[in-house]
């Protein structure tokens, strides 16, 4: 990682130049051959081999999304299922997020594992989960977590940390260790259901491969496999 200075001066910030700064991938091809029957099957082999590499939070994807007059935004999450169905993921349905994917549904994640030179580009529609799957997830979380849920009235403005710290501590009083948190009214998940799956793997010169899967019409099934230029 290139050094940053923790207060950097104008004359410092002109040492670095992000058009010079580039990392060389060789890592083994990656052809049709190589895939699986499905890009669940993919997703799941891919999966495990980020897990397998050490890679801090491998489940952490970015969620782009859009609202009604187009206009994009992006943040990362962490993904906490997927199967055939899709990927699923949790948040407040008030936050950005949640009221855009009310406005229009279309949505795209990325899951950028960098250091084993590997990206996932989902796209599809994203739906709601239903509310005994979000409470049987939101059962799982740490206490803490479960409280947080409610302190946040998430991507809303907050007069100051001390507010939000405030309402935690209010919280923690009111729903001590061991007693059951109920799952906020605002809270749950979306499953994004894949119109599209690609898998980018990192080639050098930038000659990367890029295998995508698309769904086609309902009446023909299957996946289609498409390869794309890099």
């Amino acid at each position: 990682m290139p050094h940053v200075d923790s207060e950097p001066s104008a004359s410092s910030a002109r040492t670095y130049d992000p058009a010079a700064m580039r990392e060389h991938y060789r890592a083994a091809g990656f052809d049709e051959a190589d895939l699986a029957d499905d890009p669940f099957r993919q997703f799941t082999r891919w999966f495990e081999d980020a897990v397998g590499s050490g890679l801090f939070e491998p489940n952490a994807m970015v969620v782009s999304t859009a609202d009604a007059r187009g206009r994009p935004s992006s943040r990362t999450v962490l993904m906490k299922s997927f199967d055939e169905r899709g990927f699923v993921f949790y948040t407040n349905y008030g936050s950005r997020k949640g009221r855009e994917l009310g406005e229009n549904p279309h949505v795209a994640l990325l899951f950028p594992w960098h250091p084993i030179a590997r990206q996932v580009i989902v796209t599809g529609i994203a739906r709601r989960t239903g509310r005994d799957e979000t409470a049987a997830y939101f059962r799982t979380r740490p206490h803490g977590s479960q409280l947080g849920a409610w302190a946040s009235s998430q991507s809303t403005v907050v007069g100051s940390r001390e507010e939000l710290d405030r309402s935690y501590e209010e919280l923690a009083d009111r729903y001590p260790p061991g007693e059951q948190v109920p799952v906020p009214p605002e809270w749950g998940g979306f499953r994004v259901v894949p119109e599209a799956v690609e898998f980018w793997q990192g080639r050098e010169n930038r000659l990367h491969d890029r295998l995508r899967y698309v769904r086609p019409p309902e009446e023909e099934g299957g996946w289609r496999v498409e390869r794309l230029y890099p």
